[in-house]
């Protein structure tokens, strides 16, 4: 399972294994309650793209995700969600917003800044692409497959 995009010399793989981490997201941010996550495990391999002047034009990331567990913290309701695969490509664009195409198992969360508005915390199983601008706003493009609202399901 992976949480939304990422990115070393010309196709040369770096292996990774996922940190953990743990965050407590206000209420109103990814859902309309306050929202603990937490990731365990994972790994992915990264490989950079360059340009002839050594900038990177494109990342691809691929691999198993991290174990989440979303908690609703007021009801203490939790939705554990196993690591899956999931292949993201970034094309970077230096003048304007990357644009990002992700399959697999991926987990976005929205904020009310992003279009469309949050706070939603959707999990995509399938294809999810969108842009992400100078600012970290995200913007969904399109998506095909199913979709798993986990606000709804923690509410």
């Amino acid at each position: 399972m992976a949480i939304a995009a990422a990115v070393i010399p010309i196709a040369t793989p770096i292996p990774a294994i996922a940190a953990d981490f743990d965050f407590v997201l206000p209420a109103g941010a990814a859902c309309t309650f306050e929202l603990h996550v937490t990731g365990t495990g994972g790994s992915a391999i990264t490989r950079e793209f360059t340009d002839a002047d050594g900038n990177i034009v494109r990342t691809l990331t691929a691999g198993r995700g991290s174990d989440l567990t979303f908690e609703n913290v007021s009801t203490g309701a939790t939705i554990p969600l196993k690591g899956n695969g999931s292949v993201t490509s970034a094309t970077i664009n230096p003048v304007g917003p990357a644009t990002v195409r992700s399959t697999g198992h991926n987990v976005i969360l929205m904020f009310p800044t992003d279009v469309p508005a949050g706070p939603s915390t959707t999990l995509y199983i399938g294809r999810v692409t969108y842009q992400v601008d100078a600012q970290n706003t995200f913007t969904i493009t399109g998506s095909s497959g199913r979709t798993r609202d986990i606000c709804a399901e923690l509410e």
